[in-house]
């Protein structure tokens, strides 16, 4: 188990490593020509995809420690905030970009584009990488012919209420943390993603990505593509979508009231 882990966490490092420098040497041979956010996109997604596909089968193959896995989820996440390069790697958090009119309509179609290639391209690689046998793990799955089960383990209403959840306090916490310091922020993000995570994690993975779960969660057996579809993909829409009425709709409007509320009377004594 000690070496599956040693080599799992080596092809984790490797992965990040060489999507950092593709990252760089695209941002620089697309400097100026307006191809560089995309060509991140299509890497950092990549790389997430990757990395969370050898993680699931740490977890589930593997049989790590339930405090393992969610330390190497924090770490990860961690990482990925670091390296993303302005990349954001999540269908959801496009749209909310282009909510905010940080980016156009058709920026945002394009980018989720980009991310559901490269959660495509990751499911292809990593079949690949776990073929050449690096580990005992690695083997032992390509014997079961890389079979991997749904990790949805509960009604599908539910369930598509927790992936709406997760999304809901994930998004949440970047819409609040937008104002620290980098170094801080990653750390504040990856602690909700791995809170999330535990929370909701045996429920249905805790995905609440749908180009990442299009990579790792639609190709398990045990649930339709349209039930994987309403859970993964309808649920931390809706999550994101909430928490952006929420908080920009919803806790101004009654702030406002209650300043006109308090207001009143103070213009009822003056007069």
């Amino acid at each position: 188990m000690t070496a599956d882990l040693t080599v799992s966490l080596s092809l984790l490092a490797g992965i990040v490593a060489l999507s950092e420098a593709t990252r760089r040497l695209l941002n620089r041979i697309l400097t100026g020509t307006g191809l560089s956010l995309y060509a991140a996109e299509l890497v950092s997604t990549f790389q997430l995809c990757c990395c969370t596909h050898e993680l699931k089968l740490l977890s589930e193959v593997g049989g790590i420690e339930p405090r393992v896995a969610l330390t190497l989820t924090y770490l990860a996440a961690v990482v990925h905030g670091l390296t993303f390069s302005g990349a954001i790697g999540n269908p959801c958090g496009a749209l909310e970009h282009a909510y905010r009119t940080r980016t156009s309509g058709w920026c945002a179609l394009r980018r989720i584009a980009c991310q559901f290639a490269a959660a495509a391209a990751a499911r292809a690689a990593v079949a690949l990488i776990w073929g050449m046998g690096l580990s005992g793990l690695h083997v032992r799955h390509k014997l079961l012919g890389y079979r991997c089960i749904s990790s949805i383990h509960a009604p599908l209403p539910k369930a598509a209420t927790v992936e709406l959840a997760c999304a809901f306090a994930v998004q949440t916490a970047i819409t609040h943390t937008r104002s620290m310091e980098e170094k801080y922020r990653v750390h504040a993000v990856a602690a909700v993603i791995t809170s999330s995570v535990y929370a909701g994690g045996h429920l249905t993975g805790a995905v609440f990505n749908p180009a990442l779960a299009f990579s790792t969660h639609f190709p398990c057996s045990g649930n339709s593509f349209l039930e994987y579809c309403l859970v993964y993909w309808l649920g931390p829409l809706l999550g994101m979508i909430s928490s952006v009425l929420l908080f920009d709709k919803l806790v101004p409007l009654l702030s406002r009231k209650s300043l006109v509320q308090h207001q009143r009377p103070e213009m009822k004594k003056r007069t």
